[in-house]
């Protein structure tokens, strides 16, 4: 279990579905207080699918850390149409670009972490991305199709199709690398030594043919 230190009101109900922008998608399992140094705090105990994992969170830190309910299935089919929408440019400097995009993953909306999805999508179209970019990617896209699942009660198989269908038009026009450089001229060296070896040995063969058809016209004469 973690513990994440200390100060609102209750804002979540036991059993109620929440998404905790750095977690996860979760549940609420329990609200208790604990005492510390004869004050007592309130805690959120909650349990965070994706990692399988309970967390403890102050009930007065739930929101500074993003702790939210799930949106309406209204809201969450709206970012999965966001998605489709038309790419703004994004700074080059990947440093810059992670940062950008980790403070929307904290502020942690469905509409932020659409257009996480959205802007690292079509940047690894144009370029792979760095370990930390690829690793926020999956993060918010996990997180996105997670939420948009608990919010419209479909599956989770449908919810990924949907999200890579809004998705796939940004990079159809990405110019796809072929699967062999047209400049490495390994297998056609393989291939040409192959096909080589075997007219040369097909060159033996017709020659030691000649030479014995001229053997036996020699023993005719």
């Amino acid at each position: 279990m973690i513990y994440y230190d200390s100060m609102s009101e209750i804002n979540f109900n036991i059993d109620q579905r929440i998404v905790y922008p750095s977690q996860g998608v979760g549940r609420i399992l329990e609200i208790f207080e604990k005492q510390f140094n004869d004050k007592t705090t309130q805690y959120y105990k909650i349990y965070i699918d994706v990692s399988d994992m309970i967390v403890m969170v102050p009930v007065d830190n739930a929101a500074m850390l993003g702790i939210r309910p799930i949106v309406s299935a209204d809201e969450a089919l709206a970012a999965l149409e966001s998605l489709g929408e038309a790419i703004e440019p994004v700074t080059s400097d990947w440093k810059l670009r992670y940062q950008m995009n980790l403070d929307l993953l904290k502020k942690g909306s469905i509409a932020d972490i659409a257009s996480i999805v959205r802007c690292l999508y079509h940047r690894s179209k144009v370029k792979e991305l760095p370990i930390l970019e690829r690793k926020l990617y999956d993060s918010a896209r996990k997180l996105l199709i997670d939420e948009i699942t608990s919010a419209t009660g479909k599956n989770e198989k449908e919810v990924e199709s949907m999200v890579h269908a809004k998705l796939e038009p940004l990079g159809a026009i990405a110019v796809k690398k072929p699967l062999l450089d047209p400049n490495d001229d390994d297998d056609d060296d393989e291939f040409s030594d192959e096909f080589g070896s075997s007219r040369d040995d097909s060159d033996d063969e017709d020659e030691d043919e000649e030479t014995d058809d001229d053997a036996m016209d020699d023993d005719d004469e």
